[in-house]
């Protein structure tokens, strides 16, 4: 098959390209850098995948079996491309989330309610947050009057390029671990319990249910089926750098999640964080045999043991390390924070944040 995966170098992006190319298909992703390729089946194309131009050329210009899209939009953008991808290709994969879901008793189930059908928070609900995005481009696929497409709901994904924490990612917290610094978590998220998945295992999920006749017009959640609460994998992440550094990081515990102060993120903590997470896989389980799929704790190991060999941390929020360390009492050296403009703003927000 020719297969065109926008957005396809992060996360599960990169191990569902080896897979397609170990099935003998051709592949093309969309990166905004340059990126070679040792493989005659695999070709990158340099471009922003936002840019509709630029998507309608990558269209054009080839037969697409099947578009894997890992591309975030809002919905107006989205409102501009869904019915070109659905006519350009003979399956439309589409990244959603198993964020969309509400809060439920129970295992949850591809059927089960999603927020953006049953909350009542008007507040909220005039946003274009995260969940309710996903949801209403789920929604205008669902009524395209075209049933080319699959969606597919991940959960927490994890590797050793995404290692989350709560509402943090790496680096939120590892980076202040092997820094010397307190890893400042919450007490109201680390007894929820959370479903996370390696994302070689999603990937597998996705490979199983691309060209497949029987996944065309659904919706998939790809998921663990081990579930944890977040002072479990606070735990796992704990013992693993004292096992490799010798150092046992602090921990300082707040009330609240700090990510509660910041608009961008609080409702990922109330309508995610806050909420059990524990999923039926019957559905994706009639394509794939999940009891494959790597226990979470397991994988945690080797994608935080492979992380700390390499250590490359992308960019830090200096006003959430500000806001950290003035829960935990501390200070970041002014010579570790790069730019005195950046500087300024970190005392700004540790002094008065």
């Amino acid at each position: 098959m020719n297969i065109l995966i926008l957005g396809g170098t992060g996360a599960m992006g990169v191990p569902l390209t080896k897979l397609l190319l170990d099935d003998g298909n051709n592949v093309t992703v969309t990166s905004r850098s340059e990126r070679p390729s040792d493989n005659a089946n695999l070709k990158y194309l340099k471009g922003n995948s936002k840019d509709l131009s630029f998507i309608k050329d990558v269209l054009s210009k080839n037969k697409w079996d099947v578009v894997v899209d890992f591309m975030t939009y809002n919905t107006a953008q989205f409102k501009e491309r869904y019915k070109i991808f659905l006519a350009n290709t003979k399956h439309y994969i589409f990244i959603s989330s198993a964020r969309v879901y509400a809060e439920c008793e129970g295992k949850i189930t591809e059927d089960s309610p999603r927020l953006l059908d049953v909350t009542t928070d008007e507040e909220y609900l005039k946003t274009d947050e995260y969940a309710l995005t996903k949801a209403r481009q789920e929604d205008l696929l669902k009524n395209s009057g075209e049933s080319n497409w699959t969606v597919i709901r991940p959960t927490i994904t994890y590797s050793d390029i995404r290692l989350q924490l709560g509402v943090m990612e790496k680096e939120n917290w590892l980076y202040r671990a092997l820094h010397g610094r307190s890893i400042v978590f919450s007490e109201d998220i680390r007894d929820k319990y959370t479903t996370m998945t390696t994302a070689e295992d999603v990937a597998l999920g996705i490979r199983a249910l691309i060209g497949n006749e029987k996944a065309i017009g659904e919706c998939f959640h790809i998921t663990s089926d081990y579930s944890y609460k977040w002072t479990e994998i606070l735990d796992c992440y704990l013992d693993i750098i004292e096992e490799k550094t010798g150092n046992r990081p602090k921990v300082f515990y707040t009330e609240k999640a700090v990510k509660l102060k910041f608009p961008s993120a609080k409702y990922q903590v109330i309508y995610c964080r806050y909420f059990d997470r524990q999923f039926d896989n019957k559905k994706i389980a009639q394509f794939i045999d999940i009891s494959q799929f790597e226990k979470p704790i397991d994988g945690l190991k080797k994608s935080l043991e492979l992380f700390l060999e390499h250590q490359n941390f992308k960019t830090i929020n200096w006003t959430f390390e500000a806001y950290n360390d003035k829960a935990a009492k501390e200070w970041t050296k002014l010579s570790e924070i790069p730019a005195a403009k950046t500087r300024l703003k970190y005392l700004y927000s540790r002094i008065f944040g």
